[in-house]
């Protein structure tokens, strides 16, 4: 069943009418209402598959109008429209005719009235069952190995439909393939099922499945015509010549034939094999072949397989051949010789027959005896076989493998000896022991103890990597198949150099240094190999004061008598050949201080004592010759001062010396009681010339006992340069008394 879908010019035409319609009502101004609207399904909701099914929609208006007004009514499956109709009726139908499973689904109508619209609830359309697919074949009769095509579809239905094709054999009545797929885009699909070899009639049977809603929908199965399955060859059949008991010796046939149907277009491949073993095959006819002398070993199991395309067919038989005599036994003294022992080698027959023995070194004739004697060497290592022949028939004996092992050579260790060995860095030491057989294992012992071992499968030497951290000795031990004691080499001494290690400056006599002592600085390093370079170094110079090359871990620099030119900071670096390329170590930094000895304390002490003194004693006598010279010079100028009294001056003297002092303008008062500055706070009137008052108080001379008179003394002081004493001017002036 399809849906009656309006065409697009039908539709319009029914709108146009809708909306002529629409607008006449509102030019008529008449009231409506829908009332309500509801589906019908008809006969149920539920309906087998090829029902025929009514959808209704019923209208409920009220309108003012006389005349019953024009709607319009839409179908909808699924939220998609399907069909509209405008009508005036209160019920519009929709007839589905034979309805299949893709007319499920959800279905609803809606009303249009003017600009009043109205939906009805989703009504579920359920339809039930999948009408019954059509089995078709392409031919009725096939071979094996062809190929039968099935077509199974579903005309009444809609894609996408799932289906299922088994391939059913009668005669076992067991199901041998199903294969299934679906069909997106269209009802129907095509599938191939070859044909095997045990095929004889078969029948195709289909079932359609389809997807409703969230229920699987299945059809019936439906079995196709009977296929008849010819045979394209026969199963294999053997041949074997001659009949009866066959004999080693005997020429031994062995054919394998098939039957080919006409209707093959060609002919398959017949393989005949021994324990998977293919000796005998053919393409291009109905039988295959193997011929052979019969040995023992042609004893066992034979298949013959027949292929073609996809067929295959195998039968299998078993070959018995009596023994003519037993399979020859290689025997040796030994398996592994020393060098210079002998060889010995004979070949066994059980039962001992009459027989030709010949002994071969893999593709080499040793002798055609049956025992073989030899003294061994190194050469005489290999595969040796023996084959024993009695008339035609001819036996090959077991592999006997000899190994003949050569005394080592001494080893010789050795390693690169172009450059130093410097501590923490590795060295490659090598052991070869040139004459020997192979393999060979190598054991390094270090201070007669294993460190490695190597083994080698040749005579070139085995490299041993170590980091050593100081002298050491090498030795090697190397080891064969020999039966001869372990080689062991020379011992191999190795100087490793370690470099110079944390560098310390110390001061052997203190860091203060008296003047005149030796000064002792003593550089030392940790660790390091002579010869070792020492330099010494002040602080801020670019080259060292001193550089020594020692072969002790420690170095002195001295300088018997210090002076204050060998105070400051020293530090050192040391270094040797170890250090090449590196940084060279550097000390801490120490600081020396000289000082002066006591005893030159003590002199520079008396000489600036005898300096103080010898000023003193000059400037008294300056002083003194002044103040004579003073006396004579006529007084410039002076003014009178009222006296000064104190309870210092006031004190009567009765030491007739400080009297005839007094006349000379001398008093000890003066100098420590009453001097002063004129100007003490202020700024001086002119830069060369400096005033002094001084109040000096005097006797009077009309007074016997009386108190000391006051007189003021003004000094003058003019700057000159600096090479020259300054010029002092004094001049004294009379107290007003008039002396």
């Amino acid at each position: 069943m399809q849906f009656q879908w309006p065409r697009g010019d039908k539709m319009w035409l029914g709108l146009l009418l809708i909306l002529s319609f629409c607008s006449s009502l509102e030019g008529q101004e008449n009231s409506f209402t829908i009332n309500s609207i509801y589906m019908e399904i008809l006969p149920s909701s539920t309906v087998h598959n090829g029902w025929n099914v009514t959808l209704q929609c019923i209208v409920d208006v009220s309108t003012t109008s006389h005349v019953k007004p024009q709607h319009l009514v839409l179908f909808y499956k699924d939220d998609v429209m399907f069909y509209n109709i405008s009508s005036r009726e209160n019920m519009e139908s929709f007839f589905i005719p034979q309805a299949r499973v893709y007319d499920s689904g959800k279905y609803r109508c809606t009303v249009i009235f003017n600009n009043k619209e109205k939906t009805t609830p989703e009504y579920e359309v359920s339809v039930k069952g999948v009408p019954s697919p059509r089995v078709m074949l392409d031919k009725k009769e096939v071979i094996e190995g062809g190929v039968v095509t099935v077509n199974c579809s579903v005309p009444e239905e809609k894609a996408p439909i799932f289906f299922k094709i088994e391939k059913f054999e009668l005669s076992t009545k067991r199901v041998k393939q199903t294969r299934e797929k679906n069909s997106k885009d269209q009802n129907f699909v095509t599938l191939e099922f070859p044909i095997e070899e045990q095929d004889l009639v078969l029948v195709f049977r289909c079932q359609a499945r389809i997807l409703s809603g969230f229920q699987l929908e299945m059809s019936e199965v439906v079995r196709s015509d009977l296929v008849t399955v010819r045979e394209s060859f026969s199963t294999p059949k053997f041949h074997i010549s001659p009949l009866g008991m066959i004999t080693e010796g005997d020429d031994l046939h062995i054919k394998c034939t098939i039957q080919v149907t006409h209707l093959a277009q060609k002919f398959p491949e017949i393989i005949i094999q021994k324990d998977k073993v293919i000796v005998a095959h053919s393409r291009h006819g109905n039988e295959a072949v193997y011929s052979v002398m019969a040995l023992g070993e042609h004893n066992g199991n034979y298949t013959c397989k027949v292929e073609s395309s996809r067929i295959s067919k195998v039968s299998s038989i078993v070959v018995n051949i009596t023994e003519l005599f037993s399979k020859p036994k290689l025997e040796s003294s030994s398996t592994r010789l020393d060098q210079g022992e002998y060889l010995n080698l004979w070949c066994i027959v059980p039962g001992a027959p009459p027989a030709n023995f010949t002994i071969q070194k893999g593709g080499l004739t040793m002798t055609q005896a049956q025992n073989f004697t030899k003294i061994a060497s190194e050469w005489d290592s290999g595969t040796y076989t023996c084959t024993a022949a009695i008339g035609n028939v001819l036996k090959k004996s077991n592999a006997v493998h000899i190994a003949v092992c050569e005394m080592l050579s001494k080893p010789r260790i050795f390693h690169d000896t172009q450059s130093e060995v410097i501590k923490g860095q590795t060295i490659e030491i090598s052991c070869q022991s040139i004459n020997g057989t192979s393999p060979i294992s190598y054991d390094l012992l270090k201070a007669n103890e294993i460190l490695q071992s190597r083994n080698k499968s040749s005579n070139n030497p085995a490299v041993f990597n170590d980091n050593p951290t100081k002298d050491i000795e090498y030795q090697c031990i190397a080891d064969n198949c020999h039966s001869s004691a372990k080689k062991i080499s020379e011992v191999l001494r190795v100087k490793v150099i370690a470099p110079v290690d944390e560098v310390q400056l110390s001061i052997m006599l203190g860091e203060e240094v008296e003047s005149g002592k030796p000064v002792v600085l003593q550089c030392t390093v940790k660790e390091g190999s002579p010869p070792i370079s020492y330099s010494f170094y002040r602080a801020n110079a670019g080259k060292p004061f001193y550089q020594v090359t020692s072969n002790y871990t420690q170095e002195i620099w001295h300088k018997e008598e210090a002076s204050k030119e060998e105070e400051g900071q020293y530090y050192c670096k040391a270094s040797n050949r170890a250090n090449l390329g590196r940084r060279v170590p550097q000390s801490n930094i120490l600081t020396v201080r000289v000082f002066l000895a006591s005893w030159k304390k003590g002199l520079i002490a008396v000489a600036v004592i005898g300096v103080i003194i010898a000023t003193l004693i000059l400037g008294a006598r300056c002083y003194f010759l002044r103040k004579a010279k003073s006396k004579q010079m006529p007084v410039e100028m002076s003014r009178p001062v009222a006296p000064l009294l104190s309870s210092n001056n006031e004190k009567m003297s009765s030491d007739p010396s400080a009297e005839a002092n007094s006349h000379y303008g001398y008093n000890e008062d003066v100098g420590n009681h009453a001097m002063k500055l004129i100007n003490e706070n202020k700024e001086p009137l002119n830069s060369d010339v400096e005033y002094t008052e001084v109040e000096v108080s005097s006797p009077e001379p009309h007074q016997a006992l009386g108190t000391k008179g006051t007189e003021t003394v003004y000094s003058e002081i003019r700057k000159a340069d600096p090479d020259f004493m300054e010029n002092r001017y004094s001049r004294m002036e009379v107290s007003p008394d008039g002396t």
